[in-house]
């Protein structure tokens, strides 16, 4: 079984190859005339030099973090949680190096119509979905093949008989602290990644669409408006960089939370045989390894199609890739031919039938979020009702665009929420509580292609922005633009399949947490339970149902005092200088670039910060039973949250770009600078609040694994 390990690193060292491959055919592409090349030129640097600084910001915080950990624990902790941060910033880094290199190329493409730009544009977004994949893959695998002891049946057995390992007093299981460092170094990334981008992208945005499009009646991404380079560096920063950042944390979570889970369950239940021990521990890494394979497949399927229906050629893509993550997976599961009896009064016996209850898990979760992904594209989509309403809504004022869209996103929460709901219990029914870690795992397996398809569209819309900035012919921002909407509809796709795996994979860590507490005479509980009904777990709910809706307000005040500030810059270049908005001078770029990332850096701490800290506040304050129901709390509010604010905010700016396509009288009316003024309160929701409910959870969840064995059982007033 530990050959699954060399699979799934070679399966991933692959995926970097193609990625390589895929970046220098987005490269080969002619780059355009020189002011073509003068703007994406802006746009590199100030990408560049945001993330940059933004690193140097992030590499503090989590070197200080590694040395506590290595000092409170063991060395390898703190530098398999540097390792896990590591990969995360890379795969950001190398994503947005192939989207602000292939956005110009994207454009010059369009030229020769809606095929070139779209292959150009899909070969570019792929590199960030390959490297993701590849680059998660390639770090997990090689730090458990270097910590291989730990993962062994021996180790399990040992603690199984003579109790738990003990560290400076501190009980632990040594493989499921080593794969939740790995995990807690990509989540630390991805919340501030994702964070940082989320106010860098939405600031510029807000500051460009209120003063140069509503105020002064000039196009989007005008040249003339000295807010449009950075409202495109944002686009990379934010939704490409800060996207794989989220992604891949993730996909990292689900498969180190199945793997916990199955470490605990192997020391609790004395009658897992070291067969099917290892079986159960390995099969999410070979599951991950065949999902691999399968958006290969896929993005080569994409890739070879030569259609001009850019949405009809992705939609088919992901339907190849599903079905063939389905076939493989299939395929390593008869292979493993895992007779586990999983827990619960549902599963009676051993026997052929039941190897394939994981692979219904798997279905259950690739099922639930195709369905999570469609519901997310009907209510965003201009195609369907809901967006059309939204817009037809918006000839009465923008008072009736915001709550309508606001009403639509609350609306919108019914049917994923019942389909997660159906999704957990199918799963769990299947095969248990590790069930519901390998349905996370099954909306995540084909991860590289999702995020390539959801990095197409800032490329897109950054090839529009320099086709508007360049003068080049209308045509050329028509393809594009409808390349962009499109990369709209996707991002609100991804967005659902990473908030339905992010519910399944935060309640597979909660699990995990539960059980690591759960301790008898120091051996772990087969059943593990808590009282919900206690009074600190209650306590606990209703801490954990605020903490998002505190840590949103944080968000969006980020922005909006971020937005203030560069309103403010665009009016004072425009007042002092009225040759700009003639075109006679050219605004200062450079002065919103550096308005907004310096305001972006330094709003991204405190929420950051107070994820980080509530577990321990929790834990140590009132005990691990408050713990447990801070984490439940705050999932189930965080899920809310955030597929309301991620459908809102994508029905408003589709509605905008339904009416900006012609629809409703078109640009220049009331109608639209009502739908502009929406957009813009939809853009903070949808793009820095959304994204970041699951990397909250999830990475309060992987804390509170991590050094849940420091906290009291009891509160500390109790003692």
């Amino acid at each position: 079984m530990e050959n699954t390990l060399y699979f799934t690193f070679f399966v991933a060292i692959a995926a970097v190859l193609m990625a390589i491959f895929m970046l220098r055919n987005a490269l080969s592409r002619p780059e355009g005339d020189k002011k073509m090349k003068a703007m994406a030129h802006a746009i590199q640097e100030g990408a560049s030099a945001f993330l940059k600084e933004e690193a140097k910001r992030i590499a503090l915080v989590a070197i200080v973090i590694a040395v506590f950990i290595s000092l409170i624990f063991r060395i390898r902790y703190g530098v398999v949680m540097l390792a896990g941060a590591f990969v995360s910033e890379m795969a950001g880094l190398v994503g947005m190096y192939a989207s602000t290199h292939t956005n110009v190329r994207v454009a010059q493409s369009a030229k020769k119509g809606l095929f070139e730009a779209f292959s150009t544009a899909f070969s570019g977004g792929s590199v960030m979905g390959l490297v993701v994949a590849g680059f998660s893959m390639i770090g997990l695998t090689t730090v458990m093949l270097i910590f291989k002891n730990s993962f062994a049946f021996s180790a399990v057995y040992s603690i199984r008989t003579t109790g738990m390992t003990h560290i400076h007093g501190i009980s632990v299981v040594d493989g499921v602290m080593i794969v939740s460092a790995y995990s807690f170094g990509a989540s630390l990334i991805a919340l501030f990644d994702r964070v940082g981008g989320g106010i860098y992208t939405k600031a510029a945005d807000m500051a460009a669409d209120l003063v140069g499009k509503v105020e002064e009646h000039i196009p989007e991404d005008d040249a003339r408006n000295p807010a449009t380079i950075a409202d495109n560096v944002g686009d990379n920063v934010g939704d490409v960089a800060g996207l794989g950042a989220d992604i891949l944390e993730s996909y990292v979570a689900s498969i180190i939370s199945t793997i916990a889970i199955v470490m605990f369950m192997a020391i609790a239940d004395k009658n897992m045989t070291s067969p099917q021990y290892y079986k159960l521990l390995y099969l999410p890494i070979a599951i991950a390894g065949g999902g691999i394979v399968a958006a290969m497949l896929g993005i080569g399927f994409v890739k070879l199609r030569r259609t001009t229906n850019a949405r009809a050629a992705l939609s088919s893509g992901n339907i190849f890739t599903g079905v063939a993550v389905l076939v493989i997976s299939a395929i390593i599961i008869y292979f493993f031919k895992i007779d586990y009896v999983f827990q619960g009064k549902f599963v009676l016996a051993r026997g052929t039938a039941n190897i394939w209850r994981p692979f219904f898990s798997i279905v259950f979760g690739l099922v639930a979020g195709l369905i999570i992904s469609k519901i997310s594209e009907y209510y965003t989509s201009y195609d369907y009702k809901p967006v059309k309403h939204l817009a037809e809504s918006s000839q009465t004022g923008v008072a009736i665009n915001i709550t309508g869209g606001l009403a639509l996103g609350m609306g919108s929460t019914l049917w994923p929420i019942l389909t997660i709901a159906l999704g957990i219990i199918g799963a769990y029914l299947a095969s248990g509580v590790y069930g519901i870690g390998i349905a996370a795992l099954g909306m995540l397996s084909f991860v590289a292609y999702t995020v390539s398809v959801d990095t197409y569209g800032p490329i897109a819309d950054n090839a529009g922005g320099i086709a508007q900035m360049a003068g080049l012919d209308p045509k050329v921002r028509e393809i594009t633009d409808g390349l962009d909407a499109v990369g709209n509809t996707t991002a609100a796709i991804g967005k659902g399949f990473a908030i339905g795996s992010a519910a399944f994979a935060a309640l597979s860590l909660i699990v995990s947490f539960i059980w690591s507490s759960a301790q008898r005479t120091g051996q772990i509980s087969l059943n593990p339970v808590i009282n919900m009904i206690g009074p600190y777990t209650i306590v606990g709910l209703v801490i954990g149902a605020m903490l998002p809706y505190f840590f949103s307000a944080l968000l969006i005040n980020g922005v909006s005092e971020n937005a203030f500030l560069m309103v403010k810059e665009v009016r004072r270049q425009f007042k002092s200088d009225p040759k700009i908005l003639k075109g006679e001078s050219l605004p200062d770029y450079n002065r919103c670039i550096s308005i907004t990332a310096t305001g972006a850096i330094s709003k991204m701490f405190l929420p950051g910060v107070i994820a980080i800290i509530m577990p321990f506040a929790a834990g140590y304050l009132l005990g691990k039973s408050a713990l447990a129901g801070v984490l439940l709390g705050g999932l189930l509010s965080a899920i809310m949250i955030a597929i309301f604010t991620a459908n809102s905010g994508g029905a408003m700016d589709n509605a905008k770009k339904y009416v900006e396509m012609g629809n409703l009288g078109g640009r220049g009316t009331p109608l639209h600078d009502a739908t502009i003024v929406g957009d813009t309160v939809g853009d903070p929701l949808k793009d820095t609040v959304g994204p970041s409910m699951d990397i909250l959870i999830k990475l309060m969840a992987v804390l509170s694994l991590f050094f849940g064995s420091l906290f009291p059982v009891l509160p500390f007033f109790m003692k």
